[in-house]
């Protein structure tokens, strides 16, 4: 008898056990416990890769954390501009969001390193800084804004936005075939005094408002990377693209310093755990999105263009020069002192 409720006692406890598990491990539901709902931002169309880094992200937020925490994703500008998406976050009434390294030189002055041209050697060089301590420094800086109060946010990781290059209904094969052109950029400072560097007119212009811009002749041509090209369907206008590749600008997740501060230290791991999955996982993305998009522009009758890009490199060699100094001329000198001879 004592036998018979032994086995019944130890059937019963590993029954329990079995349930508490599967409830409790990462990548259940979360079935019966309280979950906490989330909002991602970002100005991406869905076909893009960082929109597939960032899909990423939400899931693994809710495998890590068992359901507990999940990450809705609100693309295509549907929450506001990347600036919108910044100030929102700093009050609170968004969680999270991606943010191109340049939109936050407005507010974090020391990320605007990252929009020198011709900073990153190579790929390689891009991601060995990204990855390695000076990366991560920098990731960390975002939480301080110039007067050395918070920001508002913080860095969780970087996504890759591969390199910006030029295209127009003309091939741009040196830093001559610029002079006198209105080339559209990126509303900030250092984009702007790079393309008056290489003798080009800049014309900043919403993304948004860019391809009916090329198409009326507001301005002559634009630079970026050819997932974006092609996503945003501007070999309609222009069929000539050159890899200059003049910069590389990384993606950064955000999230806001109020989400972050209601979080416990083990959710704080969950989503900094996620925010790592993440990034390796979209680059793997991006090189496939970029690989694809390559072969959508040559079917698309576009011309492709291996320029030197030694002539721009000098042409704007007073760029990094006059940006060379505080904060950002430190990093910049590291950053450059890791490129191989």
């Amino acid at each position: 008898m004592k036998k018979g409720f032994f086995t019944l006692g130890f059937l019963t406890g590993l029954l329990c056990a079995s349930i508490l598990f599967s409830v409790l491990k990462p990548g259940r539901s979360g079935e019966g416990l309280t979950t906490r709902q989330f909002k991602v931002a970002h100005g991406l169309p869905t076909s893009h890769p960082v929109h597939t880094g960032i899909e990423h992200f939400a899931e693994r937020v809710h495998f890590h954390s068992g359901g507990r925490l999940q990450f809705k994703v609100f693309p295509n500008g549907q929450l506001g501009s990347e600036t919108q998406n910044l100030e929102q976050m700093q009050a609170g009434t968004l969680d999270a969001a991606k943010v191109g390294a340049s939109t936050l030189g407005s507010f974090i002055p020391v990320s605007k390193v990252f929009s020198l041209p011709y900073l990153f050697q190579s790929s390689d060089h891009y991601w060995s800084i990204l990855n390695g301590e000076i990366g991560t420094e920098l990731l960390e800086a975002l939480a301080t804004n110039g007067r050395g109060q918070p920001s508002g946010f913080r860095g969780l990781a970087y996504y890759d936005a591969g390199s910006r290059n030029f295209y127009a209904p003309k091939a741009i094969l040196s830093p001559d075939d610029l002079v006198g052109m209105k080339i559209r950029v990126m509303n900030d400072p250092v984009a702007i005094d790079m393309m008056k560097a290489l003798g080009a007119s800049p014309t900043p212009i919403a993304w948004g408002e860019l391809y009916t811009a090329l198409q009326q002749g507001v301005v002559d041509g634009a630079e970026n990377n050819p997932p974006s090209f092609v996503s945003s369907n501007h070999f309609e206008v222009c069929q000539e693209f050159s890899f200059d590749e003049h910069s590389r600008i990384p993606d950064v997740l955000m999230i806001s310093d109020s989400t972050w501060k209601n979080l416990s230290a083990e959710e704080q791991n969950w989503i900094h755990q996620a925010a790592a999955d993440s990034s390796k996982f979209q680059r793997n993305a991006w090189d496939e999105g970029v690989a694809s998009a390559v072969e959508v522009m040559k079917s698309k009758g576009v011309t492709i263009h291996q320029v030197d890009p030694k002539p721009f490199m000098e042409a704007t060699q007073s760029v990094r020069e006059r940006y060379a100094e505080g904060e950002i001329g430190t990093f910049l000198n590291r950053i450059q002192a890791e490129i191989e001879p």
